[in-house]
């Protein structure tokens, strides 16, 4: 029988992070993204970073990495590209980490996992330098928010709270427009690990391969292009995050959550 692969990716926006859950105002009781989770036989298991960042994101990854494996389910580990992954396509069971001049699109970043049935298969991280070259984001206060973010995701999870002037939680996983304080997970971004993963699997995604061909098609969309988005499923209250879903065939499906500076900009792109 064949799988079917879904792949969904969030998008952060130019002044604070996405939303991913069902546009809550509070801080949620869980933010499990969908229940989607890696599988693996035993816990905790090791989840590989691919390095392809450049030097100013080094320590920003290095971070990341230390803060989520202080997890008592997973650990991570950051590894070397395993070839020219200029346009950041994936690698079966591992997250490729990327960072270019992706244009004045309106997004900081992008998660991206592929997903067969409830099962992560792998997943991309996309951290648009276009912004980080600018005096307003190239600050370590961002940097840091946005990766961990965009890592947090890969990994299964949602966002705690999605209100940007409210009082910062104190974890990446919460929209912000101060990131001063959001640059790390805490407490409760542990123990919805603990949730996800309480459970153990007879299979693991951690190696083998996924689907080529949909790893292919997902990676020749133009992210920067609205009108590659598909249809569009659901727009927050605020008009500023918004999921689009688009028809990959073979039961394959790209989601695509956007979050951007402008309420406006989005307005125009959903239409």
């Amino acid at each position: 029988m064949n799988k079917k692969y879904h792949t969904k990716v969030l998008m952060v926006g130019v002044v604070a992070l996405l939303a991913v859950s069902a546009f809550a105002t509070i801080a949620s009781a869980n933010h499990s993204w969908g229940g989607y989770h890696w599988a693996r036989t035993a816990n905790p298991f090791t989840l590989k970073l691919g390095d392809n960042v450049s030097t100013a994101w080094d320590q920003h990854l290095a971070t990341t990495s230390v803060d989520w494996s202080v997890s008592s389910v997973l650990d991570t580990v950051i590894v070397p590209i395993l070839s020219n992954h200029k346009n950041c396509r994936p690698t079966a069971g591992r997250v490729e980490v990327c960072n270019r001049t992706y244009g004045n699109n309106g997004w900081l970043g992008i998660a991206s996992i592929w997903v067969s049935g409830s099962h992560i298969t792998q997943g991309t991280v996309k951290l648009n330098d276009t912004y980080f070259n600018t005096a307003k984001y190239n600050t370590p206060a961002w940097r840091q928010l946005v990766m961990c973010q965009e890592v947090g995701h890969t990994l299964g999870l949602d966002h705690q709270d999605e209100i940007f002037t409210n009082a910062n939680l104190g974890t990446c996983m919460d929209y912000t427009n101060n990131p001063s304080t959001n640059q790390h997970p805490n407490a409760h971004d542990y123990s919805q690990l603990e949730t996800i993963y309480a459970h153990l699997d007879s299979i693991t995604t951690l190696f083998g391969k996924a689907s080529s061909a949909g790893a292919a098609r997902v990676a020749d969309i133009n992210t920067e292009d609205s009108s590659e988005w598909g249809k569009e499923v659901r727009k927050s209250h605020d008009g500023r995050s918004s999921l689009h879903e688009r028809d990959l065939g073979k039961g394959g499906f790209w989601c695509i959550k956007s979050m951007v500076s402008r309420p406006t900009d989005l307005y125009r792109k959903s239409q």
